[in-house]
């Protein structure tokens, strides 16, 4: 099971923190949120103890019109399952009661440097924390970015992958990742692409070496992830192995369970490779739209056979 800390989540969001210091190093393994409700009025059959929990004004507003005694056994109730942080909202104005329960109980506790809306550091919080878990694989390959469609690239080594992505950067299009690629589970249908840090913004040629793409041709040559939409195997080109169908039937690969398109391209020197890839993901795209080449021609050669009958 992936995990991060408290102190990654204090750092990517810039958290100030209020109580915990010590215990920063507590473990974060849910990819969810939790913000109390029932809880504090003593309902706690359903309560997410492993997940952060998040206090807005709502919440803050709530607890500072309790007496003081009622206040510290509602408090208390929930910080007795220790979950790993608090994190507040709506600034840190009036949380010395809160603060003594975190301290003393040994629990982080957090505040946004200044009041925002909680449901929107919700959503940030959330989004983080389900890239930060997800499961992920790597895998041999490389990952690009063609008119805004993740693509990520397979074939055995030598057989072009990168030599591809550079001419789809000439072209304008992304590298996210080159060598090795980092496929995260987001969801039961999403599949994202990344790369291990240590190959960002690399791209490996054979005969040329290793080349910063951002530093060769910009920031727009290289973008940190893409969610996977097609993956397309480059293999040599063996003759009369290619088919002319007027839209050859789906194929799949699975990554994690998760199902995408997949299709094969044969390399062969002359051959536009890097245009075909652009024509598959635009391709892609208008399939996505509802629209079909191959249906369209057929509808045509129909109607013409139709027109033809009538005269």
């Amino acid at each position: 099971m992936k995990k991060i800390t408290v102190e990654n989540v204090v750092r990517r969001f810039s958290l100030k923190v209020v109580a915990g210091e010590s215990q920063l190093q507590k473990i974060i393994t849910q990819s969810r949120v939790h913000r109390p409700g029932l809880e504090f009025v003593g309902h706690f059959d359903f309560f997410p103890t492993e997940r952060v929990q998040i206090l807005g004004k709502k919440e803050i507003t709530y607890l500072h019109k309790l007496s003081h005694e009622e206040r510290k056994i509602r408090i208390g109730n929930i910080v007795h399952y220790h979950p790993p942080c608090f994190i507040v909202t709506a600034g840190e104005e009036g949380l010395t009661y809160l603060t003594h329960h975190c301290v003393e109980q040994g629990i982080p506790l957090l505040v946004t440097n200044k009041p925002e809306s909680t449901s929107d550091f919700i959503t940030k919080l959330d989004a983080y924390l389900v890239k930060e878990l997800a499961p992920e694989i790597a895998v041999h390959g490389v990952c690009m970015n063609v008119s805004g469609i993740g693509i990520l690239l397979r074939g055995h080594s030598g057989v072009g992958k990168s030599e591809t992505a550079h001419t789809l950067i000439r072209r304008g299009h992304r590298l996210v990742a080159d060598d090795i690629v980092v496929l995260k589970k987001l969801s039961p249908q999403t599949i994202l692409g990344t790369h291990d840090g240590k190959t960002k913004e690399f791209l490996a040629l054979r005969s040329i070496g290793l080349l910063n793409v951002v530093r060769l041709y910009g920031r727009k040559a290289f973008q940190d992830e893409s969610r996977i939409a097609l993956d397309i195997n480059l293999t040599k080109w063996e003759k009369d192995a290619l088919y002319n169908d007027l839209d050859q039937e789906l194929q799949y690969i699975e990554y994690m369970g998760v199902k995408i398109p997949s299709m094969e391209i044969q390399l062969q020197p002359g051959r536009d490779v890097a245009g075909l890839i652009e024509a598959a993901a635009n391709n892609w795209y208008l399939k996505q739209q509802g629209y079909s080449a191959a249906e369209e021609f057929m509808s045509r050669i129909e109607a013409d056979i139709t027109s033809s009958g009538t005269e």
